[in-house]
């Protein structure tokens, strides 16, 4: 009998897999001093939880997704959330969302799409439809017909297209502070790839800080994004970092020429929008001409009109929080996203 991919991952990782169960991977190595390069894959960056791999091909190359499977602390409930990044992320970042939904029972699984955190860097055009293929990929190895999912920022695109691609795999849908619930493009003109490389290139430490703070309106400390803003800088100490950069920047194409705002009034499953109020985040805002730019990144408005033409959805608006909900207001967060979990 073929082996199943998980199977076959975890064998390339040197794991052992036994009649009960599978047995966890050694942890990644202590982290290197704040200053020293990091690979494009994050080697050497330390995760919460083990961290496994899946085999895929992308660009007619070898690709790993790369994922967290935590089993649940608290008595087991029997279901299962998959959890879902924003762009600048890596999915280390759920590190609170795991342990709470783990302690009421939860299994979690948190992947990096290709092209973020521990995962493969592929080269070529990034696809929401694609993302969404490697997603159900990984879920059918793991055995997991049907999940529950909580999902941030360019996640919710993802988790958009996922429910309306593969309907019966998705229970329940938390949407935190997705963007793409407007269509970038009637605002934003095209920008060429060329451009975008010149450009994130070009942003150091000091702008990229200035741009998570701003963009994303946070209510947090500056030193809560600076692990974020460190492992930026640390990447470009790597001699694949043009390989980094292309992938991020296709990232931004996807986003702004695969808009889904057109389909969330479709999705079925049952689906719950958290919002920061004062998060006006809107990818492109700075290409946009200026008379735009103002009307541009209304979310927590969009979200509650949005919610209103679906079949089975709701909106709850945070006040005082920007784009990272999760992070700047972790208890209300949780206990609103495990009422709703746990009504579905």
């Amino acid at each position: 009998m073929r082996a199943s991919p998980f199977l076959v991952a975890c064998a390339l990782n040197g794991l052992a897999i036994g009649l009960g169960g599978m047995s966890p991977p050694a942890r990644a190595a202590d982290e290197p001093s704040a200053n020293e390069p990091l690979g494009i894959a994050l080697e050497g960056f330390a995760y919460p939880y083990p961290v496994f791999y899946l085999p895929l091909i992308r660009d007619g190359e070898a690709q790993r997704l790369a994922f967290m499977d935590v089993p649940a602390t608290g008595t087991p409930n029997g279901r299962t959330a998959l959890l879902l990044h924003g762009r600048n992320f890596p999915s280390s970042y759920w590190q609170g969302v795991i342990a709470a939904l783990t302690g009421a029972g939860y299994r979690v699984v948190a992947p990096d799409q290709l092209g973020f955190g521990k995962s493969s860097k592929p080269v070529g055009p990034f696809s929401f439809d694609t993302l969404a293929t490697d997603t159900t990929a990984l879920l059918d190895s793991l055995g997991l017909p049907r999940v529950d999912v909580v999902a941030h920022s360019m996640g919710g695109m993802l988790a958009v297209r996922l429910a309306r691609n593969v309907p019966g795999r998705v229970n329940s849908l938390v949407l935190e502070a997705p963007i793409g619930l407007e269509d970038y493009r009637f605002a934003v003109p095209p920008v060429s790839t060329e451009r975008l490389l010149r450009i994130e290139g070009d942003v150091t430490a000091d702008v990229y800080r200035r741009q998570l703070m701003t963009s994303y309106s946070l209510s947090l400390p500056e030193s809560a994004i600076e692990p974020f803003v460190s492992l930026r800088e640390r990447v470009k100490g790597s001699g694949e970092y043009p390989r980094w950069l292309r992938s991020f920047v296709n990232s931004y194409q996807m986003i702004w020429g695969q808009p889904v705002v057109h389909e969330i009034p479709l999705v079925r499953a049952p689906t719950l929008f958290v919002m920061g109020e004062r998060d006006r985040n809107a990818p492109g805002r700075a290409f946009a001409p200026e008379a735009l730019r103002a009307g541009m990144g209304d979310n927590a408005a969009h979200a509650q009109a949005l919610a209103a033409r679906m079949p089975d959805g709701r909106a709850d608006v945070f006040p005082g929080v920007g784009h990272l909900v999760h992070m700047e207001a972790p208890s209300r967060f949780n206990a609103t996203v495990l009422d709703f979990l746990n009504a579905h």
